[in-house]
């Protein structure tokens, strides 16, 4: 199979996020009034596809594979992909409505979130598998957990048996099959995400790394810990990068914009250390900025 120099495969979720803005998120119970209403592109899966097009050197290096409904949010993300360049193959559910999700974001850009799959949620291998060349021939593949683990799994075998790059952000966490471990490349949690998967409480960098160990322990190969304003933990570097200092209004997909520029950096041939550096830029941006894909910098930003 001829490999693509640089070509990203993201497989994954696309949602339509219903945000409301407000000064803080109520407590259960509770409601508050007067929040400002938006309603945007999201999808953990659709959010990272965004964030390859945009940070990529040239234009054309994003293929993604997900699963929509049959309906106008559908079709409203297959126009979208266009817009940005990215090669999308969406499967059409017509039993399933596309996926959608519901934002709550505080003053502080904090952010509470609950997603319907929908769609994403019936994404199986065999709605994949006409697209397994893609994978195939792809720099590196980028998954999430918004949708079916079996899937993940499934393309993350077909990657690895290829020799090409996984990179899973096990976003939502999700119990994983000991099968997929030894699968992935680069795996991206977050600190809660990272407890949820090892039982260790990740707060600070003797955490991160003892995550980092058991995680390894299982056959990863490489791990990054995600720590909001405490920066990023590097489990090869073995040290944290401390986060940028900005001013942040939204934090709705600065975790997917730091994966999808994390991706583009290592299909770049860049260290580690290079990529983290990227990432965390790309993703500084974003938390000054409203939005899911609407947040998500050009690579002329962030250079």
């Amino acid at each position: 199979m001829k490999r693509t120099a640089r070509r990203i495969v993201v497989l994954g979720s696309t949602n339509t996020d219903m945000v409301i803005a407000g000064k803080r998120i109520p407590v259960p119970g509770e409601t508050v009034s007067g929040g400002r209403f938006m309603m945007n592109p999201g999808g953990k899966g659709a959010n990272q596809a965004v964030a390859v097009a945009r940070l990529c050197a040239k234009p054309g290096c994003c293929t993604f594979i997900g699963k929509t409904g049959d309906d106008l949010f559908g079709r409203d993300t297959a126009a979208r992909m266009k817009k940005e360049r990215i090669a999308a193959h969406l499967v059409i559910d017509r039993r399933e409505p596309s996926g959608t999700a519901l934002i709550l974001v505080d003053a502080k850009g904090q952010n509470v979130i609950s997603v319907a799959l929908g769609a994403n949620g019936t994404l199986s291998p065999e709605d994949v598998a006409p697209f397994k060349g893609e994978i195939e021939g792809a720099a590196a593949l980028l998954m999430q957990l918004e949708t079916p683990v079996e899937t993940v799994a499934w393309a993350a075998k077909v990657a690895h048996d290829a020799g090409v790059r996984v990179i899973l952000n096990p976003a939502p966490a999700a119990k994983l099959p000991k099968t997929l471990y030894p699968l992935v490349d680069w795996m991206t949690p977050n600190e809660t995400e990272a407890e949820i998967l090892t039982g260790v409480k990740v707060s600070d960098a003797a955490g991160a790394a003892k995550a980092t160990e058991i995680l390894m322990k299982r056959g990863v190969k490489h791990v990054i810990i995600t720590m909001g304003t405490k920066g990023c933990w590097c489990g090869d570097c073995g040290k944290l990068f401390p986060a940028r200092k900005v001013k942040a209004v939204d934090c709705v997909a600065a975790g997917d914009t730091f994966n999808g520029a994390f991706a583009v950096a290592l299909a770049e041939g860049r260290t580690c250390a290079e990529a983290m550096d990227f990432a965390q830029k790309a993703a500084a941006i974003a938390v000054t900025r409203p939005g899911a894909q609407s947040s998500v910098p050009w690579r002329k930003e962030v250079k």
